[in-house]
């Protein structure tokens, strides 16, 4: 049995424009609006208006107006969503649904909630120990061969070679043979695809190369299937969503998880890959927090390339600070799109129906009045005392509500178990001077690969 019609498909109608110009903002230019702005400098542009016009305006970016809503009670109304008002699946499809249809976070209400529950499975305690032991010998190997080669490096393609190997190790099985070379490419062609500028599949772009790794992709998912159902499953995500089932017992269908791992592979590496980059370059960029990761990490007293724990992992409060420093500078998913489904009000404007709607990680990690000093390094911001009379949604890296990350106690064990074996072997710098280019968005990505000095500790 398949979930897909548990939930008819939400329709709506795009509000006519003279039903949003009460709400204040600028458009720009006919048809292009101010989508050339928010690629060039997405923080700036967001700032700027806010600043402007306040935490609601209106603008226009990819062919449609847009109602953006600032600040961590947007993100509470938008993430949360106690009245389900707001439609994932109408705010990502534009962006995700040629490459990654169906995926968790392109579904709804009752639907999504059926489909979280059964993919939970995956990322229970058990599961998660078998990927941890995946993760580290992956990631110990890989910072084996870095150490062995010090020097000067860009940290974002080998990051982005590593995420990519970790994910076909613990998401397929180690053992998935020599076919991961071609699935791998396909993924790479599908994410580079996700954003790109033209998108239609005309011979020749990315988003052609995108669609034909999709079908190579569901090929391979679909031919798997049967043989992770029977006595060729084993403990990596693919084989627990084969076996996962409904509230009613059912199986998974087919295509439910041909979809659901298409999507998780996507999030997995693209946003892992940002946010490891990020974490590591601010450690490169503060020697002094690098220098009091390692001592926490030596002091778990374990030898280099000795497995990590799940209890080690639990010793390391700092890193994860640090982490979630690294996640608040640079959030991996900077902003958020849905869909109104019903007239709704926030801050005295009312938003008619079928309006685009977005919320702002990236705005609100940067806001002073929350965090001082927003573009400083800090990880003692994520103490537990400095947490306490924090707005909950003023932190949303993972999101917030039913479309929480699913993954997000993954993405915390490959992040300190990358910090665990990293720091205990390399030490890592950045020239004098040299300040990385980041782009922002879709997801942050130095221009210039973040370029670092790596040598043994």
């Amino acid at each position: 049995m398949s979930m897909q019609n548990v939930a008819p498909a939400l329709q709506f109608t795009a509000p006519r424009r003279n039903e949003l110009t009460h709400i204040p903002g600028d458009e720009g230019w006919p048809i292009i609006g101010k989508t050339f702005q928010v690629l060039a400098d997405p923080k700036g542009h967001i700032e700027a208006n806010g600043a402007k016009y306040g935490p609601v305006y209106r603008t226009h970016v990819f062919g449609e107006t847009n109602v953006v809503l600032l600040g961590p009670e947007a993100n509470e109304l938008v993430m949360f969503d106690q009245q389900k008002l707001f439609s994932s699946t109408h705010g990502w499809n534009k962006v995700l649904g040629l490459l990654f249809p169906r995926g968790l976070m392109l579904l709804d209400f009752d639907e999504h909630r059926l489909h979280r529950k059964a993919l939970s499975v995956a990322f229970k305690s058990g599961p998660m120990k078998s990927y941890l032991g995946d993760l580290d010998r992956g990631i110990s190997a890989r910072v084996a061969q870095w150490k062995a080669r010090p020097g000067e490096m860009q940290l974002y393609p080998a990051m982005k070679q590593l995420t990519l190997d970790l994910a076909a190790a613990s998401f397929l099985g180690a053992d998935i043979g020599p076919e991961v070379d071609e699935i791998n490419r396909a993924f790479v062609d599908m994410v580079a695809a996700a954003v790109a500028p033209i998108r239609r599949p005309l011979p020749g772009t990315q988003m052609a190369r995108g669609v034909a790794g999709r079908k190579r992709i569901v090929a391979y998912f679909r031919q798997q299937i049967p043989l992770r159902r029977g006595n060729h499953g084993g403990d990596d995500l693919f084989s627990q969503l084969c076996r996962a089932t409904h509230e009613d017992g059912a199986l998974l269908s087919e295509q439910d998880i041909i979809d659901h791992m298409s999507f998780l592979m996507m999030a997995a590496h693209d946003t892992l890959t940002s946010s490891l980059t990020s974490f590591i370059g601010e450690l490169a960029a503060n020697p002094d927090w690098q220098d009091r990761l390692r001592a926490e990490v030596l002091a778990l007293g374990l030898a280099p390339g000795a497995p990590s724990s799940f209890d080690d992992l639990e010793k390391m409060p700092l890193s994860e600070m640090a982490f979630k420093e690294a996640l608040r500078i640079k959030p991996p998913v900077p902003s958020m799109p849905r869909r109104a489904m019903r007239d709704f009000t926030f801050k005295g404007f009312r938003i008619p129906a079928g309006t685009a709607v977005g919320v702002n990680p990236l705005y609100t990690h940067h806001m002073r009045d929350i965090w001082p000093e927003p573009d400083r390094f800090d990880p003692l911001r994520f103490t537990e005392e400095a947490q306490r009379n924090r707005h909950r949604f003023a932190w949303v890296p993972f999101g917030g509500g039913a479309h929480m990350c699913l993954g997000l106690h993954f993405a915390y064990m490959q992040a300190k178990c990358f910090a665990r074996h990293f720091l205990q072997n390399i030490e890592v710098s950045l020239e004098p001077g040299y300040k990385p280019d980041w782009q922002m968005w879709p997801i942050p990505k130095p221009r210039d690969g973040l370029r670092v000095r790596m040598k043994a500790v």
